[in-house]
């Protein structure tokens, strides 16, 4: 019935068309799968064999070449959920030996290994977006997929341009946290390591915590990825869970700032610095709530939580109209606040407590302050941008003759695909746009925080988060120890809330309790000793 309903499904697609495609040689890497005849399912994976073309850097390849850089046998099944129903599937492969055992290779210049992603950027037609998050990433100095584009040959039928995406796993050269084995359930070995993750098909515990602003107020549920179901025993399994309820009761709790005792004993907080950058950078429509990964190492190493590795970018940077996903303003940790009745799933409530912190905010202004002199600037970006599209610039000619999409949609709320070109400078502008706008919204806060060279004011204010919904802060940007007069308006001038605050040279910030206040547009206004005024504009949701 799945099958049927994908048949139909692709039938029913407007103005789709997929055409054979005479393929001989490439200047990429070429990966060809025969499977022998056998159909690939979902699960579990069959055996077939592949080859894979390349005779190195600059140089051409052909499918009558020797398959020096791999010649043997792999497991292959499908890899998605939704993604199923595209004409154009993805895989999880996995690399055996003629006996059929696990086979570490490297490919292409990538670490060795047996698990391996081919991605098919099929809603993706700049074929960039996941290459863009995952190398950005690396080079921040997070571990993320490394990835290669090939050209793909699937039982002799031409398929496309593909990414060989290194999968998530716990290894030396990918997550490298220590090796958990069945027998390590007491001490220190019991301590680690472990991936898990958010995602649409959970298998492991609950959250004690309901996601902010959703209309089922439903809690979310983890899943296991290292070691997988099939193989964690009850003691790893419950300490886990425990670590995470430990971590999640620091966060909600009212000392989550203490740096002794709050969430900073729990979590790696430079880690979900990262994170909270590239998801906000793509403002990924999937972000902080899908395909969200997190690790753990054991005690006598870093043995805190970490966010990450990222994760499955193809909705991302203005690829989805639908939650707001293709605007340029507004933040991406607030999805549930956009489309709280959204049924995929929610975003946890960590990120509108860390957004809070102090010290979290402060260390944000400076990672985002320093990347956008160097990783982050918009020529760097544009440079990584066009390497893409240098890579692609000869495959693309056929993988677009073979899937012509020009004026249709895909996923519910994408936009008619444009040619390549267009799309590659709708999305290089829309990027530019969005670091920009979070250059304007980030905090200028701690450290890092600088009074703008343009403003001769004596005070700066602020809000976070805005719009917002219940309580919120307002920060105060001082340029000298004061009293100051905050006064908050509604929209038909009445004056709802006025007290005086004594005010620090520099940062300071300030509780609002806006949980009565009915939803509407407001004004605050701060006036300084000197008389000054400033006011600012706050949306209560």
């Amino acid at each position: 019935m799945k099958n049927l309903l994908i048949i139909l499904l692709l039938l029913l697609l407007p103005g789709t068309h997929w055409a054979q495609v005479n393929f001989t040689d490439s200047d990429l890497p070429i990966i060809a799968i025969n499977t022998g005849g056998q159909s690939i399912p979902n699960d579990p994976k069959i055996t077939a064999d592949m080859k894979v073309f390349f005779n190195g850097s600059g140089k051409r390849n052909k499918t009558t070449d020797p398959p020096t850089a791999y010649n043997n046998k792999i497991g292959i099944e499908l890899r998605g959920q939704s993604s199923q129903g595209q004409p154009l599937r993805s895989y999880d492969i996995e690399l055996r030996d003629p006996a059929g055992v696990e086979l570490n290779a490297p490919l292409l210049g990538m670490a060795p290994e047996s698990d391996w992603v081919l991605y098919a950027p099929y809603m993706d037609k700049t074929l960039m977006r996941n290459f863009l998050a995952y190398t950005l990433s690396r080079r921040m100095g997070r571990w993320a997929s490394d990835v290669r584009y090939v050209e793909l040959v699937l039982n002799n039928e031409y398929q496309g341009i593909y990414l060989l995406v290194e999968k998530i796993k716990r290894d030396s050269s990918r997550v490298n946290i220590a090796d958990l084995l069945p027998t390590d359930n007491a001490g220190i070995e019991l301590t680690g390591g472990y991936i898990f993750s958010l995602d649409k098909q959970p298998n492991g515990w609950f959250s004690s915590y309901p996601s902010p602003s959703t209309t089922t107020n439903a809690t979310r549920q983890f899943s296991y990825v290292y070691p997988r179901l099939s193989v964690i025993t009850p003691q790893q399994k419950e300490y886990l869970k425990n670590t995470v309820d430990e971590f999640e009761r620091a966060l909600a709790g009212p000392q989550f700032q203490d740096p002794g005792q709050g969430v900073r004993k729990h979590a790696n907080l430079s880690s979900f610095i990262d994170f909270f950058i590239i998801n906000e950078i793509s403002k990924n429509i999937d972000g902080y709530r899908l395909s969200t990964y997190l690790y753990k190492d054991k005690n006598v190493k870093d043995g805190r939580i970490h966010a990450g590795p990222v994760w499955d970018f193809d909705l991302g940077f203005k690829n989805a109209d639908y939650c707001a996903g293709n605007q340029i303003f507004g933040w991406g940790y607030r999805f549930n606040f956009v489309c709280p009745s959204d049924g995929a799933g929610a975003v946890p409530f960590w990120w509108e407590r860390l957004t809070i912190d102090t010290g979290f905010l402060s260390s944000l202004r400076c990672r985002w302050v320093s990347l956008r002199t160097g990783i982050l600037s918009d020529d760097a970006v544009d440079r990584l941008i066009d390497s893409a599209d240098r890579v692609t610039t000869e495959a693309r000619a056929r993988h677009f003759s073979k899937w012509d999409l020009r004026g249709t949609t895909w996923w519910r709320g994408q936009f008619p695909i444009q040619g390549y070109e267009a799309e590659r400078e709708t999305m290089r502008a829309w990027i530019k746009a969005r670091m920009n706008w979070l250059d304007q919204n980030i905090q200028n806060t701690g450290a890092c925080g600088d009074w703008p060279s343009n403003n001769a004011e004596n005070i700066i204010i602020s809000t976070f988060p805005n719009p917002f919904k219940g309580s919120g802060f307002l920060f105060i940007k001082s340029r000298e120890s004061q009293g100051v007069t905050v006064e908050v308006v509604n929209s038909v001038g009445r004056t709802i809330m006025r007290t005086t605050k004594n005010v620090f040279k520099g940062d300071n910030k300030i509780s609002m309790n806006g949980d009565y206040w009915p939803a509407g547009v407001y004004q605050i206004m701060v006036t300084a000793a000197t008389g000054e005024k400033s006011v600012f504009r706050l949306i209560k949701q």
